[in-house]
């Protein structure tokens, strides 16, 4: 057995996030790896904003190597591939789990659970759970930062292409004329914006609008516009619309496909990123970023917070520390008064050049696919 043919389950329930990271995973064991893989997934819409080739009509098409099926209902009678992963703990077909029973030998099957640096995943990551009827044995994957865990999503030669980016300006250049911004300007501040609902995002455009220095700040189409259109006195926003007030102009953009988001990522002075998929890329871009952690209501995100924030500002003088923690936590509780950017920006320099290191870092362990695949060799 060889494993390979892989299955990919994704249910898609955050929108983007499920299906991106889904998706980046299925083209990189195709294309890196040589393997034969299936992603199925129960809504084409959400992928078809982050790519734009996906038909939402097509049952079955083929996009850079993978091979994407609806997960339809019911389901139908298929081969089980040689591993089959359930994102993000998604609840396999019965008929499927039925057919993987029967085959011999039976199947790898993964959960792949979602990223967290709290201390309990190391003693979770590669945990067997049997299944209660059935001859099949899950066996939990969880992403990680350290070498006992299943690493970060990352593409061969992806830090080489962020730096090469990074230090053309022709690169630089065309990317903003493809986006229809003007040039950067030589004391302009370039920020994405891509967030959940967020209260605290008035008084963090007031601060930019007030500012000493120009503020150029990039918002894809997403769940925190409704806010930025209140900021402006507006009950809503276009695509393409541009917005000004004081220091501070607002670029509201369509959905931008996944690659072409990497891009604005590498291209910005700061980035606030949310959810799993944009976080993890963000830390790929080597440019200070604020992480929203999805919020819930019995505050079960901020355990995420509170374990991910030491590890990531290890290394920082103290005050650019503490600054930069109080952004994070003021962000995520929506607390706008607690919010203070001007006193994060005064450590500008410091802080992009520990974002490029903590990449660099990173980017010496293992990447997760790479991972994923000795983990599946090892259970056979």
């Amino acid at each position: 057995m060889q494993l390979a043919h892989w299955d990919i389950f994704c249910s898609v329930v955050d929108n983007y996030g499920d299906i991106g990271l889904s998706w980046r995973l299925a083209r990189q064991l195709a294309q890196e790896h040589g393997l034969k893989v299936r992603l199925w997934v129960n809504e084409l819409a959400s992928f078809h904003a982050l790519r734009p080739e996906i038909d939402t009509q097509r049952t079955q098409q083929w996009l850079e190597g993978v091979e994407v099926h609806l997960w339809p209902e019911p389901f139908p009678e298929v081969a089980p591939a040689d591993v089959v992963i359930a994102a993000f703990g998604c609840r396999l077909p019965d008929n499927h789990l039925q057919a993987m029973a029967k085959r011999t030998p039976a199947p790898v099957w993964i959960n792949l659970e979602y990223l967290s640096a709290e201390d309990w995943v190391a003693g979770c990551h590669g945990l067997p759970s049997p299944h209660p009827r059935l001859p099949l044995t899950q066996w939990f994957y969880f992403p990680g930062y350290t070498t006992d865990l299943g690493g970060l999503l990352r593409e061969a030669g992806l830090l080489e292409r962020v730096r090469e980016f990074q230090s053309s300006p022709t690169s630089e250049a065309e990317f903003w004329l493809a986006l229809g911004l003007p040039p950067r300007t030589e004391e302009e501040l370039r920020v994405s914006l891509f967030a959940y609902e967020n209260p605290a995002v008035m008084a963090l455009l007031k601060q930019w609008a007030e500012g000493a220095h120009p503020t150029r700040c990039i918002v894809p189409a997403g769940r925190i516009l409704e806010g930025v259109a209140h900021f402006f006195g507006r009950c809503d926003v276009m695509p393409r619309q541009v917005l000004r007030r004081g220091s501070l102009t607002v670029h509201c953009l369509p959905m931008l496909p996944q690659d072409r988001y990497d891009q604005l990522l590498w291209a910005c002075d700061w980035n606030f990123v949310r959810g799993e998929d944009s976080w993890v890329r963000a830390q790929w871009a080597r440019r200070p970023m604020v992480w929203q952690a999805y919020p819930q209501q019995d505050g079960a995100h901020w355990p995420k917070i509170e374990a991910f924030l030491p590890r990531y500002l290890s290394g920082l003088p103290e005050d650019c520390a503490r600054a930069l923690e109080r952004l994070w936590r003021a962000w995520n509780a929506g607390d706008a008064q607690a919010l203070s950017w001007p006193t994060v920006a005064t450590w500008k320099t410091c802080l992009r050049a520990h974002a490029a290191y903590w990449a660099e870092k990173l980017a010496g362990q293992e990447d997760l696919a790479s991972r994923l695949i000795r983990f599946c060799k090892s259970k056979l």
